[in-house]
């Protein structure tokens, strides 16, 4: 059976032709076949796509012909369809939304930390982990003994540390996501209000569950995704989600979530 590519990508670069990328990016990506989500913005670009091998070489040549975007850092997985139905290619304020100009990770970032040391990072007592994802991802999988914010989105995450963390308090916080792009900006952000060990892991929750075996894993549950293939587990193996969505979000805002 044929197997898809699914390339997912990222890179805070300064991009100041966001419209004319945005249309020339449509054209070859739809010319190949592709399909999946691009959101360029002043600050980068942010993408999951699929298609054929043939189909995202043929973009990457395109895409990696541009100096901002030659050295783009991407992760691969395989699956037996395209887990998107259309493709979309959006100019944006924000390549991933949080609305606060701390924010910043053109100006700094936390400490990068390979998934062969994870493990070991947050098996320390005086680490802080916490989960930067929201609720209902939380909710269907997290790295064992994780903090859950308990956000909605993404853009809730400065209230909740203004609320709940002390830089005095809290000196190491280990920070994860999916793919590692909010946590550019979570990093930035804390970095920004004083908090002075701030770590995140390289490549997000899919690295982790790519390069570490299941017998040395902490993880638990799966990564909830944002396509058709729901949930991804050790190996990138996709499986069904165990919650809804939306009954997640209902039961917090009501009070209702254990």
């Amino acid at each position: 059976m044929m197997q898809f590519v699914v390339r997912a990508y990222y890179k805070f670069v300064e991009v100041t032709d966001g419209e004319a990328l945005r249309d020339q990016i449509f054209e070859v990506a739809d010319a190949n076949g592709l399909k999946g989500i691009v959101l360029i913005a002043p600050e980068g670009i942010n993408s999951t796509i699929s298609g054929t091998p043939e189909g995202i070489a043929a973009y990457w040549s395109f895409l990696t012909a541009d100096s901002r975007f030659a050295d783009i850092e991407f992760k691969d997985s395989a699956h037996e369809e395209v887990p998107f139905q259309k493709l979309k290619v959006k100019f944006k304020k924000e390549i991933i939304t949080m609305r606060n100009p701390l924010a910043n990770p053109g100006e700094m970032v936390g400490r990068y930390v390979e998934p062969k040391d994870w493990n070991d990072l947050i098996s320390d007592p005086d680490v802080l982990v916490l989960d930067t994802r929201n609720v209902y991802e939380y909710i269907e999988g997290t790295f064992k003994g994780a903090v859950d914010p308990r956000l909605v989105s993404f853009g809730e995450f400065p209230e909740w540390v203004e609320k709940n963390l002390d830089p005095s308090k809290n000196k190491k916080v280990a920070m994860f996501c999916t793919g590692g792009i909010r946590c550019e900006k979570t990093t930035a952000y804390m970095l920004a209000k004083g908090f002075e060990e701030v770590y995140h892991l390289k490549g997000g929750i899919l690295k982790y569950l790519e390069e570490i075996p299941e017998e040395e894993s902490l993880w638990e549950g799966g990564c909830f995704i944002f396509d058709n293939r729901d949930c991804l587990v050790t190996g990138l193996k996709p499986v069904p989600r165990q919650y809804d969505q939306d009954e997640i979000v209902d039961q917090l805002l009501a009070g209702t979530l254990p």
